[in-house]
């Protein structure tokens, strides 16, 4: 069996536009693999339960001047552990506080004053 002439141009233009194709999409069309993807949207749950804790977790701090001052002389190094402790960056149902969260919730708790 022959293999025509023309086939070998046309077989090396076919992967070298298929491989054209993939560059542009995945630079400049947004195309993106399913674990980016899932990686993204984990990246956004997570700021979102942040986003809705973090002001209950002031809140409940707020309510209870003793606990604020305690967080405010607690060296910064341990604030974590405090916040922690405490529970309130915690998801209903959970048993491990929300790490994102806790951050937020420092962050916000060291601006306040006594």
């Amino acid at each position: 069996m022959r293999i025509p002439q023309w086939f070998k141009p046309a077989f090396w233009g076919a992967v070298v536009g298929a491989v054209g194709i993939m560059i542009i999409g995945f630079s400049w069309w947004g195309w993106m693999l399913g674990s980016t993807a899932e990686r993204m949207a984990k990246e956004r749950a997570d700021s979102a339960v942040a986003a809705i804790l973090a002001p209950i977790c002031v809140e409940r701090f707020m309510k209870e001047p003793d606990k604020l001052a305690e967080f405010h002389k607690t060296a910064s190094w341990q604030q974590r552990q405090f916040v922690e402790k405490s529970g309130w960056a915690t998801v209903p149902g959970s048993k491990a506080p929300h790490v994102a969260a806790v951050n937020a919730c420092i962050e916000q708790l060291a601006k306040t004053k006594n």
